[in-house]
């Protein structure tokens, strides 16, 4: 008898990148600290009256930035969100209304928000496929999306998930060395089946002359099978930045992509991305069709079932209206809520913690889930793992007690980020993001119980995306859309603060 243990590899170390100042203060509220005592220092000798005002001044200046919530955001980008919102409402950008009796320029129905100014143009990789490209033009970015149908886990052996696994970790490696990259989102969207791709495929080939009793028993598996069973879709968006004060043509631009994309599928696959191609310009408006209006849904896959195309332009896939509250967003047929991540899964974790999260929610329109990553180039994640590595040291050797001992934990988890990264893996910024649509805001409570119990079985913290849901609900969409390329703080100032 075999007494080998079979043991199933875990996976963590993920840490938040270490904000740069002292303590909660960051950048910004250091240089405050030691402006403040020099000022007050030089003020003193002339009157200690007004270096005692400098110090209450620099006192409450600074205050706000020790004061954080558990994602790490201080009084002052709170109040900043607040602000923003009052300003949105006050001039009517919550409110959206397009198509010929709008006002509009051209009377048509153009996705709102971030994707107002969005040019679509299509071009064909090596194998004459042809692929849509998402340009930004204030940004400069470009998008191309890939869509790929999983394998999936289950009756799957679980070396060959771990290989799978290795794989996507190997992928996402490489995109560090992917030129002019900026980021990447993997989109995964599950709905309910509407049918009618199963009814296509079975109601045609009924014979005439089958027997009544096999008539209608296909006739009811075509009928009730899509009650109880879900589709599923997994995007892939990888955005492309131009090169400030770089002039380069756009057409040079969609061919080196298309080079490109055949080395990036290639990848896919072998991690478990099952069948792999780049969506077309008319797949990726039907997608943002359908996220906008989910009523439509069986109509897109029925006139693409008996057409072979829907013939859906760019300028066409976004809603009739749109309202935006403070902790909603409705769209056409529609009532969506997101929410963000704000702290990752503590200690290790299986392979499979994000199926349930992943998995068809029930009495949900539709539900995405988008995972956001940010490679880091080789040269930066070396000064970033040593810079983690000596913090981590100096806390340990400072510190005593439950202090110490918790320090001593981080040292080890540095030293095996700084190992494994000498010896060739990468570093990669992450984050989360959830939306959730449903038909009417009376069942926008039960989706959020829902979400809170999805989060809790994937070890996830997450919070609605208040204020701001239409920017979330936007950036869920496989169009490219990184959240730290649209802000208007930079985002070094915004990690100073």
């Amino acid at each position: 008898m075999s007494t080998d243990v079979v043991t199933h590899p875990t996976y963590g170390n993920w840490r938040r990148p270490r904000r740069p100042g002292l303590g909660a203060f960051g950048l910004v509220g250091t240089f405050g600290v030691f402006g403040g005592l020099v000022l007050a220092l030089l003020v003193s000798l002339i009157s200690l009256l007004a270096a005692a005002g400098v110090i209450a001044l620099m006192v409450m200046f600074l205050l706000p930035l020790m004061i954080r919530t558990q994602d790490g955001r201080n009084v002052y980008q709170l109040l900043m969100l607040r602000l923003g919102w009052l300003r949105r409402k006050a001039n009517g950008s919550t409110t959206y209304v397009s198509g010929p009796l709008s006002q509009r320029p051209g009377g048509r129905f153009r996705p709102p928000g971030l994707l107002t100014r969005v040019v679509m143009t299509e071009g064909r990789d090596a194998y004459d496929r042809p692929f849509g490209v998402l340009h930004y033009p204030g940004k400069n970015l470009y998008t191309i999306v890939l869509g790929c149908e999983p394998d999936g886990g289950s009756l799957v052996d679980p070396d060959q998930v771990d290989v799978w696994v290795a794989s996507w970790g190997e992928w996402l490696a490489r995109l560090a060395h992917e030129p002019q990259l900026r980021g990447a989102a993997v989109i995964v969207e599950t709905a309910p089946d509407p049918g009618t791709r199963l009814a296509s495929e079975v109601l045609p080939r009924i014979s005439d002359n089958a027997p009544a009793a096999a008539r209608a028993v296909m006739e009811e598996v075509v009928y009730r099978y899509p009650s109880a069973s879900s589709e599923m879709h997994t995007y892939i968006a990888l955005t492309y930045g131009v090169r400030a004060g770089k002039k380069q043509d756009q057409q040079d631009i969609i061919a080196e992509l298309a080079i490109r994309i055949p080395g990036l599928l290639a990848g896919l696959v072998g991690a478990g991305g099952g069948s792999a191609a780049p969506l077309s310009a008319e797949r990726v408006a039907e997608v943002v069709r359908v996220a906008y209006d989910p009523a439509v849904a069986g109509e897109v896959l029925s006139v693409r079932a008996q057409h072979g195309g829907t013939g859906l332009e760019w300028e066409d896939a976004g809603p009739a209206a749109a309202v935006e509250t403070v902790n909603a967003y409705q769209h056409d047929s529609g009532v969506s809520r997101s929410w963000l991540l704000t702290l990752a899964p503590r200690g290790t974790v299986r392979s499979s913690v994000l199926r349930g999260l992943l998995e068809a929610a029930p009495n949900t329109r539709r539900k995405r889930v988008a995972l956001f990553y940010r490679p880091i180039d080789p040269g930066t994640s070396a000064r970033i793992v040593e810079a983690d590595r000596r913090a981590a040291q100096f806390m340990a050797t400072s510190g005593r007690g439950m202090i110490q001992a918790r320090a001593a934990s981080e040292v080890r988890a540095a030293e095996q980020t700084a190992a494994e990264e000498a010896s060739g893996a990468g570093l990669v910024e992450f984050s989360l993001m959830v939306t959730v649509t449903v038909d009417s805001a009376d069942q926008l409570p039960d989706a959020s119980v829902t979400v809170r119990n999805l989060q809790s079985a994937a070890r996830l913290s997450l919070r609605p995306a208040d204020r701001m849901q239409a920017a979330a609900f936007t950036c869920t969409l496989p169009v490219g859309i990184l959240p730290w390329e649209h802000t208007l703080i930079p985002r070094e100032l915004q990690e100073a603060l």
